[in-house]
Order: C-alpha cells, then structure tokens, then sequence
C-alpha cells in the first residue's frame, strides 16, 4: 500500500469514528427523560450548593480519567516509553471509541494506536492487566456490599449468613489470588498447542512483579474511591437524609452488577438505571433521584470524556509509527 493511499485510509477510518461517536452521543442525549428529571430536581435547589457539588463531580471526573491514565502510563513502561500527556490523550481517545463498541472494546484501539506499530499486541495485554485489577477490586468490594445488603433486608438465619459469609470470602479470595498469580494462568493457557504460537504475547504478563500489580492495584483503588464519591455527592446532594454508609453500599453493588453484563456504554445507562432503581428501593422510594442521578454520572464520566476525546482523533495513526 503506497504512503498516499495509507494517508486516505488513515484519515477515513478518523472520519468514521468521529461520526459513529457524533450520532450515537446525539440519539442518547437527544429527549433524554433522566437528564431532564435530574434538571428539574436540581432547580429546586440552592443554586450555590448546585453549583459546588456539580463542578466537584466535574472535577473527579478529571481526576478519575488522569489517574487512569498514570495507571496506563505506569502498565507500559516495560513496553514503550510515554509522556504523561501522550497517556492522556491516548485514554481520552480511548473512551471517544469506546462510546460505541461493545463492552467499550473500543478503548483498547484508541490506547494502543498510540503506541509504536510492534507494540500495540503487547500494549492490548498490559491494558488488559490493568482491567483486570479494576475487575477484581470492583467483585471483591461488590460481594462484601451484597453481603451487607443480604444481612440487612433479607430474612435469614445463622446457617444462610454463615454459608454467605464464607461464599463472600472463597470469592474474594479467589479474586485476589487470581489476580496477583496471574502467571499461574499463563502457564496453563501455554500448555495448550494451538495457543503456543502467541506466548511472546502472554509472556508480557510475566513481567509485571508483585509489587507492580499492587502499584496497579492502588490506582484501581484510587479510581473507585474516586467514583463512588461522585455517586455519593450527588445522591446526598439530592436525597440529603440517606444514610452515607447505605448510598455507598447500594453504590458497590451497582458496580458489581454493571461489571458482570455485557453493554455498550450507551445502552449501560439502562443497565446502571434499572439497578439502581432496584437496590436503591430498599433505603429511598425517591426513585426518579436516584434514576436522574446514575443518568447524570454517566453523562459526566463516559458522555463528556468522550467529547473531550475526540480531538485526538485526529492524532491516531493506524499505518506509521504515531509519533505525531
């Protein structure tokens, strides 16, 4: 393929992402009953209180997508140096496509056509590696809370919480263990023939040490910290006599469910809606809150970043070597 045909393909398959992304945000934003239910709540509010907790909640959302793209900047290092910058622009351009492919699939092209051309396998493994930390934290921490909501609202005696209580810890342990013995995992996929071929590929799991993974771990840490206050702020902003302890519970479980069902971003917000709807009844019957609230907080955290994303677009390269 000749360097002028490459630049045609290259500025077409832009051009296609940025107009996937433009009318899946506009049929999703466009008529939102959510959105306008959660307007109409806050009017009702002080406009000062209004105003802090809605640019605080902007501002996590910042402080969110940065620390992952620390994380992302910390995954590659053994595979190809990056500035801060190039990590952001990278995870910005990540959710842009992610906004529409399934189970956000997206994302891993947006981050690695970032990198050099014979990086970009190994860049889709690293990533995967810092997913996966985010998926076990979020079941770890999601099984406690569905522990907590079974022994507070379900009926039960001493032999049913006790068979939970072990079943909270037998998965959790299974997470965790999995997770910082991954190469456990590794060694067995190899023994299998037809996957020998890609073992330069699984080997990039290898090298990340225990002590990394916990390095990772804490940024996926971080991250949750970081979203749950989100939820948190809004919730008390709108329902202020909800017990905290009991919103970030519900919150958990919210993240638990969502991580288990396969979505596209766009759809997950019937996911994360109907959820939340459900839980939240147990403690709240201001179920168009909690609704307009778990609208809000995707539109701040997936919806805005993806339009923050799209200028760098433009910075994707799919046939050179992206340094641009």
């Amino acid at each position: 393929m000749t360097s002028s045909l490459k630049k045609v393909y290259n500025n077409l398959l832009k051009l296609a992402i940025l107009c996937l992304a433009a009318v899946f945000i506009y049929n999703k934003l466009s008529d939102n009953t959510n959105l306008r239910n959660f307007k109409g709540l806050i009017s009702e509010l002080s406009p000062t209180v209004i105003s802090l907790t809605l640019l605080f909640v902007f501002f996590l959302m910042l402080v969110n997508w940065l620390l992952e793209a620390l994380k992302w900047q910390y995954l590659v290092r053994r595979i190809e140096r990056i500035g801060l910058w190039r990590a952001i622009e990278s995870v910005f351009c990540g959710l842009t496509i992610a906004v529409f492919t399934p189970n956000r699939i997206g994302e891993y092209g947006g981050r690695v056509f970032f990198l050099s051309p014979r990086k970009r396998l190994h860049g889709v493994v690293a990533m995967g590696i810092g997913s996966l930390g985010q998926m076990v934290l979020t079941n770890v921490i999601g099984a406690v809370a569905i522990g907590w909501f079974l022994f507070s609202f379900i009926p039960g005696n001493t032999l049913f919480f006790g068979f939970i209580t072990l079943a909270i810890l037998l998965f959790s342990a299974f997470f965790l263990i999995f997770y910082f013995n991954i190469n456990w995992l590794i060694d067995y996929l190899l023994r299998l023939k037809f996957l020998q071929r890609f073992s330069k590929f699984f080997r990039v799991f290898s090298r990340y040490e225990k002590v990394e993974l916990m390095k990772v771990f804490g940024y996926c840490l971080l991250r949750f910290g970081v979203f749950t206050s989100q939820y948190c702020l809004v919730i008390k902003m709108l329902i202020p006599s909800l017990p905290i302890l009991s919103v970030a519970m519900m919150v958990f479980i919210l993240f638990f469910i969502q991580s288990a069902l396969p979505s596209l971003d766009l759809l997950d917000v019937g996911v994360r809606t109907f959820t939340a709807s459900y839980f939240f009844s147990y403690i709240t019957h201001q179920d168009v809150a909690i609704i307009a609230t778990t609208a809000f907080i995707w539109l701040v955290n997936l919806i805005i970043p993806a339009i923050l994303g799209a200028p760098f677009v433009f910075k994707l390269n799919f046939f050179g070597t992206n340094r641009n």
